[in-house]
Formats: C-alpha cells, structure tokens, sequence
C-alpha cells in the first residue's frame, strides 16, 4: 500500500514539474477539438404517430380475415421506406433542389433511408420518424425540412392503404382476366381434340385407365350373371325332376272312396313347406291353388271313375316354362359379356398407340378444364373482394400525433461533447507528462533511487527558496492558474453560446 501511495505521488510530481506541458496540450487538442464539434451540424427530428383500426364483420363474411388485412398494412409498411416512396419525397421537398443527375438522386435517396424510421408500436400505432441535420442547411431549415419529411411519409401511408388497394385490384383481375382467355381457347383446342378423337376410336374413349375400369366392370357383371345363370340352372333342374314325379291327369272315382289327386296335392304342399319354403313363394301359393281347387271340386260326387286334368302338372309346366326363359336370358347375356371382354382385350392388342394417345388427351384435358375452373373462382373471389374492399373500407386511418416542427436539435449532444472534449485536453496534457517523466533518468523519491540500485540512501536534500525564488515561483502559479482557468472560462462560454443558438431556432 505505501509502495502505491509513493507511485502516485511521484506520478503527481512528475507531471506538476511539467505542468505548462501539459497545459499546453490540453488547451491544443480542447480547441482543436471544439472545433471539430463546431463544425459538427444539428440534426433536427421530427415525429409523428398515426392509428390505424382494421373492423368490418363484412369483410370476414367474405375472406378477408382482420390478420390478412394486417399483413397487407404491414406491408405497406416495410415498403414505405422503399426506394420508389423516398423518390417521392426526394422531389417533392427542398431535398430534390439541389439534385441534378441521377447519380445525386440516388445518393440523396440512400440518405433519406437513414434518416427515415417506420416502427409499429403495438397493433393499431404506428411512429414515423424523420431527421435531417444538412450543412448546407441552416438549423430553421432543418427543423423545417423535417417536418416536412414526416408529412410526405404521413401522406404516402394514406395513398397506399386508401387509394393503391384498387389500381391493385384492378391490374389484379386484368392479369386473371388474360389469363382466363387464354386458358378457354386451350380448352377449346383440347376439347376439339378429344371429340375427334372419340369419333375415330369410339371403344377408346378415355384412354388406357378408362379401358381397364371398362373392363373391371364387365368382368365384374360376368361374375354376377354366372352366378345367377348357375342359381336359375339349379332351380330348373329341381323343377324338372318335380315336374317328372306328377301326374298329367287325376282319375277321380265315383263312390265315396277319398280323392287321391287332393292326397297327393296335399302331400306336394307339405313336401315344400318340408323344403323350407316360405309361404310367399311362388311355388307355394301354387301349390295352394291347386289344393283349393280339389276340395271345392270334392264336394260333388258321381257314379263312375273318370280322369281330369292335373292343375299342379299345369302349374309346374308355366313355372318350367317361366325358369326355362330366365336361364336362356342369362345365357344370352353372358355370351354378350364375353363378347364384349374379347372385343375390349382386342381393341388394346389392336391398337396400343391409341389408347396411349386417348390416354394423354383425356389427361390433357382434365388438367386444363381444372385449372380453368379454378381461375374462374379466383376471379369472383377476388372481384367480389375489391368491390368490398374499395366500397365498404375496413381501414380506419387517424393521424394521432401530427408532425410539427422541432425547436431543439436531437443530434449531437453538443455539451456533452463540449465536456468530454474538454476532459480529452485534460488527459491528453496529464498523460503526455506523465509519460515523459517515464522516459527521464531522474527518481521522484529516496525510495525509487533505492529499488532501482539496491543501495541504501542515506539521506535527501531539501529544495530551499530565496524570497526572489518564492516570489517568482508564486507568479508562476498565478499564470499557471489563470491558464487553467481560462480553459474552463472557454468551456462555459461554448456552453452558453450553445444554449442561445438553440433558443435562437424557435
């Protein structure tokens, strides 16, 4: 600790022996530097805050959900900074006076983009900020050009959410419109195409996928007219061996023995409902006809034996006759299918290019009659969308803040930069001295003399002034004083000039 305090104190008087040194310096690089901050031009900035209110229930009915219309403000802005908007604002402020060639315009345009800000805060705000702090400008019209900046931009966000929405809109349906037409004339064509084509080769219509779903298709009704063509073969031949084991006629005696042709129709109906039979079925109500029809005719006797027409044989004939029709249709129709299949499998054996070709216009065709049908629904969509978005605006747009014209600069901090330059002067004088006393062979004090040789010192004389001495030496500080005092003198006087000039703005 000693050691460190012995450090500062020789530090201290090394630099108190080269005082005028370092104030020397100190006042260099204070005015040096005050005139760099002099030069330095204000930069004036002006804010402004606007609202916008995105609600309309007709507008969500339709599709334009309350986020999709805060995209597009969005939108709008990012590209309020764009290089298209600042041109505007280039040529319609005093900025534009002065530009002459493309070359200036540009420039002034990637300076622009630097001193115009566009920050949302929270959903409906927005903050526009512009600066402008030009040398070739005064501070008033700086302070002017600002304003006017953050109007321009205030009226440029207006146009674009207010009145760019419908040329949009409208180019919009032009390009669908074009695109409309061009799309029915290829459809047409395809149209055309596929026409012809089906006249030509009417067993390839649809191409390769529709020939084999034709095809699955009728190997699918084949399987179904087999089977009922075996169900009604089956059943016919039940009714044949049925049809062999009755009688044509029935003999019917004249005492009063029972009647066999009523026994044996009442054996055949029970036999049936012994099959299962329902008493819907045809064979059924038959067999009960002909049952009726024996015990009405029992009623009646006669003398003799005599034979009569057996109805079952008859009822059984018509039924034969009925199943025997059905089996023949179903053979006909069977022999059709495969006919038809063979035809199928010979048309692709026949012509395979065909089928390839009919393939691709049908697909062809699909494609384009698709992709018209869906041009056609963007179109209303979107016509339907501009009439509301143009005839019932969801936009509610309000200036919240209006710009105004600033009274003090925002840049630079000028008494601040005054101060600092003023401690730069300071430490530049106290370091330059310091870092000379470094370089000299002399020793501040008895105890740097005995760590650098090792040797102990034995003993230190004291400096002693004659009255000629002090006096002198009392003037010197005197001057030494007033030096350093007129530095800050200097620093308060910029200070105070400084706050004038910017009451002098207003």
């Amino acid at each position: 600790m000693n050691q460190l305090l012995e450090e500062l104190r020789a530090g201290a008087w090394a630099v108190w022996n080269r005082r005028w040194l370092a104030l020397g310096i100190a006042w260099g690089v204070a005015l040096l530097g005050w005139v760099v901050v002099a030069f330095i031009p204000n930069t004036y900035e002006s804010e402004t805050r606007i609202f916008v209110q995105l609600d309309d229930v007709l507008a969500e009915q339709i599709g334009i959900a309350a986020n999709a219309r805060s995209r597009d403000i969005d939108r709008i802005r990012q590209t309020l900074v764009s290089s298209v908007n600042l041109e505007t604002v280039v040529r319609s402020t005093r900025i534009g006076d002065t530009v002459t060639s493309d070359t200036e315009l540009e420039t002034a345009i990637a300076r622009l983009a630097k001193d115009v800000t566009v920050v949302s805060e929270g959903e409906n705000i927005f903050e526009i900020t512009a600066k402008s702090g030009r040398s070739e400008l005064s501070d008033g019209e700086n302070a002017e050009l600002a304003q006017a900046i953050a109007q321009r931009m205030i009226d440029i966000f207006r146009e674009q959410n207010l009145g760019g929405a419908r040329g949009d809109m409208e180019e919009s349906l032009e390009f669908l419109d074009a695109q409309l037409a061009q799309r029915e004339q290829e459809l047409q064509a395809a149209e055309e195409r596929r026409l012809a084509f089906e006249s030509q080769n009417p067993d390839l219509v649809g191409g390769a996928q529709a020939i084999a779903s034709q095809m699955s298709a009728t190997r699918s009704e084949l399987r179904s007219v087999e089977a009922d063509l075996a169900a009604a073969q089956s059943a016919l031949a039940s009714l044949d061996g049925q049809l062999a084991g009755t009688p044509r006629t029935l003999s019917v005696g004249g005492g009063g023995g029972g009647n066999p042709a009523l026994a044996q129709a009442e054996a055949n109906l029970a036999g049936m409902r012994a099959r299962g039979l329902t008493e819907s079925h045809p064979d059924m109500a038959a067999a009960r006809r002909t049952v009726e029809a024996l015990r009405a005719q029992g009623g009646g006797g006669g003398g003799g034996a005599s034979s009569t027409p057996n109805p079952t044989y008859s009822s059984l004939q018509a039924m034969r006759v009925e199943r025997q029709s059905n089996v023949q249709s179903l053979q006909s129709r069977a022999a059709a299918l495969n006919a038809e299949i063979a035809s199928i499998n010979a048309s692709q054996a026949r012509e395979p290019g065909a089928a390839a070709e009919a393939t691709r216009i049908s697909r062809d065709y699909d494609v384009l009659r698709e992709q018209y049908d869906k041009l056609l629904q963007d179109r209303e969509e979107l016509r339907l969308r501009g009439q509301v978005e143009n005839e019932r605006s969801a936009i509610s747009f309000e200036v919240v803040d209006p710009p105004t014209t600033p009274r003090k600069p925002a840049a630079p901090n000028r008494p601040l930069l005054l101060f600092g330059v003023l401690v730069l002067g300071a430490g530049a004088g106290v370091g330059t001295a310091y870092a000379l006393s470094k370089l000299g062979s002399t020793f501040a004090t008895a105890g740097q003399l005995e760590r650098t040789f090792g040797l102990p010192v034995v003993g230190t004389i004291t400096h002693t002034f004659t009255d000629a001495g002090r006096a002198l030496r009392r003037q010197r500080l005197r001057y030494f004083a007033a030096g350093a005092g007129g530095l800050a003198v200097l620093f308060v006087v910029l200070l105070g000039v400084e706050f004038v000039q910017r009451g002098g703005v207003a």
